[in-house]
């Protein structure tokens, strides 16, 4: 058996992982062991690992078929389309997509009928101060909700809505964005196929209830993002160059903290594995606008003009 280590890095999430090399092949048990880690600590940190997109690519696909990022094309990397550049490091005296992605609390592609299952960043190069992702533990934000609150929230769905990521945008990019991907319906509190235990799927990124108005909708969406965001159920990531974080979009949100020099550089790469067909279309008469919008997408051009995607 390899000598794997796992240490809590946070009471309400977050754990470190060492003997472990990423870059070269794993056998089975390694790979169970990570798995049984991240089922329970939600996020897991492996410092100090040597890789490039091929290998990143490699571990990966352990957690998953890998998402090549069709819905989302303006981030993709040139030679890679199953990863995401998330840097500002200027290409060409431009600055690249990616450059302030995931500024607001969200799940990775919950506004897609599949959202994300695993995603893994990888570090290369960070700000000297700042630039920290923050995490928070949505078991955690349901289980201390009150019972009359879960079972109201048991029965409800929200619209995940991708006009309301944070990133900055073009209209005309942003237009394009949101043909892509319209409005998609998830559960307000989603059941962890591994685990079995309920998770709230309540994020910036929710618009409104269905079946409710958007008066009615807004107090409690503030109300449950508020909650869920409270430090007691955050674990605060300070990377270190060379860190691969690895977490479960099924059970936690995230937030990429904006508190860095911009000049200075943030540059990283991310791969995502495909979760369930968890939601379904608001409109239905969208998908198909849906489907000729990723068809005529030139990635090229997307990723030139774009400054999107979370």
């Amino acid at each position: 058996m390899p000598n794997i280590e796992v240490q809590p890095m946070g009471y309400a999430l977050g754990a470190k992982v060492t003997g472990v090399d990423l870059s070269k092949p794993l056998a089975a048990d390694t790979i169970e062991q990570i798995k049984a880690a991240w089922t329970k600590h939600l996020v897991l940190v492996f410092p100090d690992q040597q890789l490039d997109p091929e290998t990143l690519i490699a571990f990966t696909r352990h957690f998953g078929e890998l998402d090549n990022y069709e819905t989302q094309p303006f981030n993709r990397h040139p030679e890679h389309d199953e990863v995401m550049l998330l840097s500002n490091k200027p290409v060409n005296g431009k600055m690249p997509a990616g450059a302030y992605n995931g500024q607001n609390w969200h799940t990775d592609l919950s506004y897609t009928p599949r959202p994300a299952k695993a995603t893994m960043v990888y570090c290369i190069q960070k700000p000297s101060v700042g630039g920290d992702t923050m995490f928070a533990n949505m078991y955690a934000a349901y289980e201390s909700l009150s019972p009359k609150m879960q079972a109201f929230l048991d029965d409800l769905e929200g619209v995940n809505d991708v006009s309301l990521i944070s990133a900055r945008r073009d209209p005309a990019i942003l237009e394009a964005f949101k043909r892509l991907n319209p409005p998609v319906v998830h559960p307000a509190v989603r059941i962890h196929p591994e685990s079995g235990k309920p998770a709230l799927y309540v994020n910036d990124r929710v618009r409104t209830f269905v079946g409710m108005s958007d008066a009615e909708s807004k107090p409690i969406i503030r109300f449950l993002c508020e909650h869920s965001q409270q430090p007691r159920f955050v674990y605060r990531h300070r990377w270190s160059v060379r860190d691969l974080v690895l977490w479960d979009n099924r059970c936690l949100t995230h937030l990429a903290v904006g508190d860095y020099d911009p000049s200075e550089i943030r540059h990283m790469i991310r791969t995502s594995t495909m979760g369930d067909y968890y939601g379904r279309f608001e409109n239905p008469e969208a998908v198909e606008a849906a489907r000729k919008a990723a068809a005529t997408t030139d990635k090229q051009a997307a990723a030139a003009a774009s400054l999107l995607h979370d």
